[in-house]
Order: C-alpha cells, then sequence, then structure tokens
C-alpha cells in the first residue's frame, strides 16, 4: 500500500486443467510441464477437481497435494550458512521438523526458500525491496526464524513462518499467475492472534517491480487492524482485500459492514474475476467457512490490472512494518465455487492445527485473577497508548485475548502490549498498553507459582489495593505472595 502512480502492465497466463478418469482413480493433469497427481486428497487436488487449479501452492507444514513428495522448504542456519531442505513425514504428508531440529541444533535458522508445490516453480525468497526499502542486505527484507512459529498439524510438529516487521517474501517472475483480469482464488491458513495495525501482512498477486503506481494492479489477502485505507466493524482484526491505493471490506471505500475474525487458526479467502469479487473466513481448525463480502469491484478497479507477482508477509510497494504468521495458501487459476472452498475448509480442518507447548504456548487467552476471578481487560476495548488495565468480568472480547510470544510480551489486539508505565520499577507503577516494541518494559514472565513478573523491575503484576471489584487497576508491586498476585490463563 502506498499513493504512487504508473500505468499497470498486462501479460497473458496460462491455466487449462484436463481431469482423466483412470479405472477407479481420478488424475488431475496440469499444463505445468511434468505434473500428474492423483486427486481427492490435499487442497489443491480439491481446486482441481473443480476446475479450479492451484497455479502455486506455498506450506511449511504439509503438502497440499495428496501425491506430493518434494521439498516444502529451506531452512539457512547462521553457524556455517549452509542449507537444508525440509520435506514431507510421507508422500502427501506434514513436514518433517525433525529434520530442521536436527539441522538447527544449537545454531539459528531462516527459513530462505519456500517452494511451490504446483510445479510452476512460483517458490518464493527473500523480497527484494521496492518503493519501500527492508532493513536487510541491499534493502532486500528480512528472513522468517524458521523456529518462531511452531505449532503441531495431524499430532506432528511443525514450524508456521513467522513474520516480524520487515521480513517478507516474493517472486516477480512467475508462471501462471493471473494477470490483467483474469479470475483467480487465494485462500490462506494464518495465526488468527498475531497482527497489527500496520502496512501490510498479505499474501497473493501483487505488481512485479514494487511500486504502488496504479490501481487495481494487485490483488491480495490482508489480515490485521489497519483501518487507514479500509475497515470493518469493531477494533478488527478483519480479512480484506488490497488492490493498491487501498485495502477493502467491501465495494465502498474505506468503511464497509464486516465482523472481526481471529480464530487461533484463521482460514482467510479472497477471490476475483471482472466485476466480482469476495471474502470468506472461518475457523481452520473446525466449522464452515463465512462470506463477508459478495459483490462487485469498488470504482476504479474493474477491470483489474493485474501483474502476477506473489508476496507474502508485505504490501505490494513492499511496505513491511506488518507482522502476522503463514501456515499455508495457494492461487488458482479460475474464480473457485463455494462448493469447492467447502470442501477445502473441510480438509483443512481434518489437518488438525494446534498450538504447540513449545515456544509460545499462551495464544489468544484470558489472563484471569485468582482472587477475583475477573479478567485482565483494556476498559472499553480503547486501543489508546497508555490506557491502564483493569479487572474486569470476563467476557471473551478481543479487549481481554492476550498472546504471551516467544519474546515474553503480553500481546492484545496483536499490536499492543502490556507495559510497564514510563518504564517504572517503583511500587505503584501503571500496568497499560502501549504500541509493542523490544523494550524490557514490555517483558514478562509467567512463573509456575502463577505470579506475573516484569522482567525489567522484578515487580508482580498486582490487583491494586487486593480489591476485586470489576474497574480495580492493575499496577506494579513487591512480590508478597497475595492472591491479587496470582494470575492463570483461560482459553
Amino acid at each position: 500500500m502506498n499513493a504512487k502512480r504508473r500505468l499497470g502492465r498486462l501479460t497473458a497466463a496460462a491455466g487449462t486443467v484436463l481431469a482423466l478418469v483412470v479405472g477407479a482413480g481420478v488424475y488431475v493433469v496440469s499444463d505445468a510441464p511434468g505434473v500428474a497427481r492423483a486427486a481427492g486428497t490435499g487442497p489443491c487436488d480439491i481446486y482441481a477437481s473443480g476446475g479450479t487449479p492451484c497455479v502455486a501452492a506455498h506450506s511449511t507444514t504439509r503438502a497440499l497435494y495428496g501425491a506430493y513428495n518434494g521439498p516444502l522448504y529451506q531452512v539457512r542456519r547462521s553457524s556455517d550458512n549452509t542449507t537444508r531442505d525440509v520435506g514431507v513425514l510421507s508422500e502427501g504428508g506434514y513436514a518433517n521438523a525433525a529434520t530442521q531440529d536436527t539441522f538447527c541444533a544449537n545454531t539459528t535458522c531462516v527459513i530462505t526458500v519456500i517452494y511451490d508445490q504446483s510445479g510452476r516453480n512460483n517458490r518464493l525468497t527473500q523480497a527484494p525491496g521496492g518503493a519501500v526499502p527492508g532493513p536487510g542486505p541491499g534493502e532486500s527484507d528480512n528472513l522468517a526464524d524458521a523456529t518462531a512459529a511452531p505449532i503441531t498439524i495431524g499430532g506432528q510438529k511443525a514450524y508456521g513462518v513467522y513474520i516480524a516487521p520487515g521480513t517478507g517474501y516474493r517472486n516477480n517472475n512467475t508462471n501462471g499467475i493471473a494477470t490483467g483480469d483474469q479470475p483467480e482464488g487465494i485462500y490462506a491458513v494464518l495465526d488468527g492472534t498475531h497482527y497489527n495495525g500496520e502496512c501490510c501482512f498479505e499474501y497473493g498477486n501483487a505488481q512485479t517491480n514494487a511500486q504502488a503506481d496504479d490501481t487495481g494492479i494487485m490483488e491480495t489477502i490482508y489480515f490485521g487492524t489497519n483501518n487507514w485505507w479500509g475497515y470493518g466493524d469493531g477494533n478488527g482484526p478483519w480479512i480484506m482485500a488490497d488492490m493498491e491505493w487501498a485495502l477493502f471490506t467491501g465495494v465502498n471505500p474505506r468503511y464497509n459492514p464486516m465482523a472481526p475474525i481471529n480464530h487461533r487458526f484463521l482460514t482467510a479467502i479472497v477471490k476475483g474475476e471482472p466485476n466480482h469479487w469476495a471474502i470468506r473466513g472461518g475457523n481452520a481448525q473446525s466449522g464452515a467457512l463465512s462470506t463477508m463480502f459478495d459483490g462487485p469491484r469498488p470504482n476504479g478497479y474493474h477491470p483489474m490490472k493485474k501483474e502476477g507477482a506473489i508476496l507474502l508477509g508485505i504490501g505490494g510497494d513492499n511496505s513491511n512494518t506488518g507482522r502476522g504468521t503463514f501456515f499455508e495458501g495457494v492461487l488458482t487459476s479460475g474464480y473457485p465455487t463455494a462448493a469447492t472452498e467447502n470442501a477445502v475448509q473441510a480438509n483443512i480442518n481434518a489437518a488438525a492445527y494446534a498450538p504447540t507447548g513449545g515456544g509460545n504456548p499462551q495464544q489468544n487467552v484470558q489472563v484471569v485473577g485468582a482472587q477475583s476471578n475477573r479478567c485482565v481487560d483494556v476498559p472499553n476495548g480503547t486501543t489508546t497508548n497508555g490506557t491502564q488495565v483493569q479487572l474486569w468480568d470476563c467476557t471473551g472480547n478481543t479487549a481481554q485475548r492476550w498472546t504471551y510470544t516467544a519474546g515474553k510480551q503480553l500481546q492484545v489486539y496483536g499490536n499492543k502490549c502490556l507495559d510497564a508505565n514510563g518504564q517504572g520499577t517503583t511500587n505503584g507503577t501503571q500496568a497499560i498498553i502501549w504500541d509493542c516494541h523490544s523494550g524490557t518494559n514490555q517483558q514478562w514472565n509467567l512463573n509456575s507459582n502463577g505470579t506475573i513478573t516484569g522482567v525489567q523491575s522484578g515487580l508482580c503484576l498486582d490487583a491494586n489495593a487486593a480489591a476485586t471489584a470489576n474497574g480495580t487497576k492493575l499496577i506494579l508491586w513487591t512480590c508478597n505472595g497475595g492472591t491479587n498476585q496470582r494470575w492463570s490463563t483461560r482459553s
């Protein structure tokens, strides 16, 4: 997202599929050279059966075709800068995380390549930068920490792609991705509790020159709470479409009615065809998809002028201050039907995404006082920096949903952190929310005795004056064993 201008470039894209019935099995033959695979077991088999085959398929957690037996992603370790591919445990199966764990033992690793399972070689690598420079070498973006997003899938350990601000992936020279006004579908499975209001955590079809110089030159899934270009109801987060120069929740610029959505594992869909597009979403662990918008293109976005690059974690012009976590996603040739997407959602549910006990165990939880049985709450759902947190009846709303990160932050709304006001280290320091940063006054230890202590101060999170009523303010105080300083988490 940005507001720089130039004329969009149109290129041609292919994407034909032929379904052959052979004996008792159905096989899908893509026009990508040398690709033939059994249908019906992975999301891309389902899309192909629906006549809208995957032209890019990315995942660090599992195979997206029933017959895929190649690498999912590549990691590079810092100790000697060597690389290793991480594949699947079996054909069509889950990631072999042990490959990464063994290779990266006693050092750090980053994800260097996310392979394309479609056979078109639309792999994602380090984004080279653009109108917005990256923080890496030659203004490129950073690469993701390979161990920052551990989860389980099908009961097996796996890792997602943890996008911190400044991190991004891109491919500007793709094969078969929709261009111009050609139809396409995009889905992604994301961490619905890891987001912010910055620009832009996205996955999908983007411009090839990383310049925000025209409308309609991109079509991506955006997830977060950015409300400058577009927004829905409440405080977000929302699934939106980035079509360049704006984020859209519907046909109108800026606001359209749309409910927030932030399941721990989230399925997000954006799809488009000539003068028609839609947003769908749902819980990736269970249940059906909801249609959040289905209607005409906004003014100025018909016809579209898509250019066919693919990005992950950044905006079209390389805006790179967003954050999020990606597990799997595809781009299709053609506009998928709702029935096809519903079958894909059922397949995602069956994959059994789940949190793991390692790395980041407390995701999207309520923090409950042992004495009061009330929740740590941001008053009135405000997002204003400096707001002091309080006790309130547990309602489960987003102002009471906290994520304990690998960096020991307690995040709310995905972009605000529990903070010791003014970096205070004395009794009575207010516990407030503030934009997340790397300061030790935003780092907390969740201790086995139920206390939450500040890394900088060593003081305990405390319900002021041992009060239990709604509205009781939270402060820091010398740890004294009181029940007003003991906390538990609740999903």
